[in-house]
C-alpha cells in the first residue's frame, strides 16, 4: 500500500539526472523491523496499543523500528510523507532520525451516518484520509431520529422499516469490511448507538420500544425517547446489545445517552404513575440514569467498556471506574473557542473516570477562512488540576455531524481541517507555531489528493 503512495503516481517515468548533475547517494531498502514477539498483526487495535517507532534514513538501507505493528504502520506513514519527487522523475528522500510517538492514545473522527447515508466507498476513503493524519479511532454514529441504516442481524425489521429505503443500508457484509479495512489502517472502530433520546427511527421497526406521548388523558399518536418503565425494553435491549457486542471487536461501545427531552415521559401517566412508585418524585433525570444504569449493566455483562457522552456523568448515573466520557458542551461556540465550559468539567473529574475531548472541534460548525487555526491552536490539558486529573484525558475527536454533510462535500468539509487536530493530538505540546503549521498543511493537502 505504501509503495503504491509513494512510487504509483508519479507522473512521468523515471529520467536521466541533467547533464553535469552529480550522482547522489542512494537509498536502495526500506526495512521494517517489528522486535515484540507478538507483533499484533493478526488483532485489533486497541486503546493501549503501542504507536511508537523509530526512523533512521540514510544510504543504503533505512531502519523503521517499532514494538508493534501499529508502531510500524505511522512510520511508514512519516517515511511516505519525507519521500517526493523532483522535475526530473527522481525521488529523493532527507537524510533523517526519527523518533516518534503519539501525545494521546484516543485520536477519533466522529461520522454520522444516519442525518444522511454515506456510502460505503466514502467512509473507506475517510479511513485513508484518517490514517494518513494518523487518526486511530473512527467513532462511527451509525444510526439516530432520522435513520437506522445499521442492518441488525437479530431484528431486521429495524432496518427495513427505520432507513431512508433498501439502498441505504449497511449490511453485516459492509460493516465487516469497515472494521477489517480499518483494522490494517491501525483504527478501531467504536459504534455509537445511542438511547433513550435520538431514537425515533428505533421505534418504526420495534413497536412498543419507545414512550407513547400524552395530550391530558389522549395519545397524541407522536412518541418520545425509549421507554424506560418497561420489561420489554430490556428484554430487547440485551439481544440487541449482544448482537453489537459480537459484531463489533473494540473493546468499547458509545452508548449515548445525550439531549433526553423529558415532555413525553412527563405527559405519560403510566411513567408518572412508574416515577412515584420509584420514588423519583418530578426528577426525571432519575428516570434517565434508572434506564442507562440498566443499559449499561447489559453492556457490561457482555465484557465490553462503554463510551458516554457527558450529560450521564452530570446526572449522576453510577459508572464503572473504565467508563470513558466524552466532553462536548461548550458555551457559545460559535463565537469563540471558550474553554471554560470543558476545562470547568474536566477538572471535576475526580471521581477516576477517563475522558476525550471534542467541544471544540465540532467541524460541522463552518466559518469564512482558515477556521483549522482555531481547531490546531487548542490545548487539550489547558485547564486548571493536578498532573493525576489531566493524565484522564486520553485524547479527543473531530466530530462531523451529519445535518448538512453528506457524501458530496464530506471530504472537502471534513480535510485538510481535522488534519490540524490530528497534529494537535499527536504532537508536543510545544508544537504550536502556526506559520509551521501553515506550510506542511498545504503540502499535506496536495499529498492527500495525490
Amino acid at each position: 500500500r505504501y509503495y503504491e503512495y509513494m512510487f504509483g503516481q508519479s507522473r512521468r517515468r523515471r529520467g536521466r539526472r541533467p547533464l553535469g548533475a552529480r550522482a547522489e547517494p542512494e537509498l536502495s531498502q526500506l526495512q521494517v523491523v517489528i522486535e515484540s514477539r507478538d507483533p499484533g498483526c493478526h488483532s485489533y487495535p486497541h486503546l493501549a496499543s503501542n504507536e511508537a517507532y523509530h526512523l533512521t534514513v540514510t544510504e543504503p538501507v533505512a531502519v523503521l523500528k517499532a514494538n508493534e505493528v501499529w508502531g510500524a504502520l505511522r512510520g511508514l506513514e512519516t517515511f511516505s510523507q519525507l519521500v517526493h519527487e523532483n522535475d526530473y522523475g527522481s525521488f529523493l528522500v532527507n537524510e533523517s532520525e526519527i523518533d516518534d510517538f503519539p501525545r494521546f492514545a484516543h485520536r477519533g473522527i466522529l461520522l454520522d451516518t444516519s442525518r444522511h447515508y454515506l456510502p460505503l466507498k466514502s467512509i473507506l476513503t475517510n479511513l485513508d484520509a484518517m490514517a494518513f493524519n494518523k487518526f486511530n479511532v473512527l467513532h462511527w454514529h451509525i444510526v439516530d431520529d432520522q435513520s437506522f441504516p445499521y442492518q441488525s442481524i437479530y431484528f431486521p425489521e429495524l432496518s427495513d422499516k427505520g432507513a431512508y429505503s433498501y439502498n441505504h443500508i449497511y449490511t453485516p457484509t459492509d460493516v465487516r469490511l469497515v472494521i477489517e479495512y480499518a483494522r490494517l489502517r491501525g483504527i478501531r472502530v467504536i459504534p455509537e448507538f445511542d438511547t433513550p433520546g435520538h431514537t425515533q427511527s428505533w421505534g418504526k421497526g420495534q413497536k412498543g420500544l419507545l414512550t407513547p406521548c400524552y395530550s391530558g388523558e389522549q395519545p397524541t399518536g407522536s412518541f418520545g425517547p425509549v421507554n424506560p418503565i418497561l420489561n420489554t425494553t430490556y428484554n430487547f435491549m440485551t439481544k440487541f446489545f449482544k448482537e453489537i457486542s459480537s459484531v463489533f471487536p473494540d473493546a468499547y461501545i458509545h452508548l449515548g445517552g445525550d439531549e433526553v427531552n423529558f415532555d413525553c415521559w412527563k405527559s405519560n401517566p403510566a411513567v408518572k404513575e412508574f416515577m412515584k412508585k420509584q420514588g423519583f418524585g418530578i426528577d426525571y433525570a432519575k428516570l434517565e440514569s434508572y434506564y442507562i444504569q440498566k443499559i449499561l449493566n447489559i453492556v457490561s455483562s457482555y465484557d465490553k467498556g462503554y463510551m458516554v457522552w457527558q450529560e450521564v456523568f452530570d446526572n449522576k448515573v453510577q459508572l464503572k471506574p473504565e467508563t470513558v466520557v466524552q466532553v462536548w458542551m461548550e458555551n457559545n461556540y460559535a463565537h469563540e473557542l471558550s474553554i471554560s465550559h470543558w476545562s470547568e468539567f474536566v477538572t471535576g473529574f475526580t471521581d477516576g473516570f477517563t475522558a476525550i475531548l471534542a467541544a471544540p472541534w465540532y467541524l460541522d460548525y463552518i466559518s469564512y477562512g482558515q477556521d483549522w487555526k482555531k481547531y490546531y491552536s487548542v490545548e487539550p490539558l489547558n485547564f486548571p488540576g493536578s498532573e493525576k486529573q489531566k493524565k484522564l484525558l486520553i485524547g479527543g475527536e473531530a466530530c462531523l455531524w451529519g445535518e448538512f454533510v453528506d457524501a458530496t462535500n464530506l471530504t472537502p468539509r471534513l480535510w485538510p481541517r481535522a488534519s490540524a487536530v490530528g497534529e494537535r493530538l499527536w504532537s508536543s505540546r510545544n508544537v504550536t507555531s502556526l506559520q509551521d503549521a501553515y506550510k506542511r498543511l498545504t503540502n499535506h493537502r496536495c499529498r492527500m489528493l495525490r
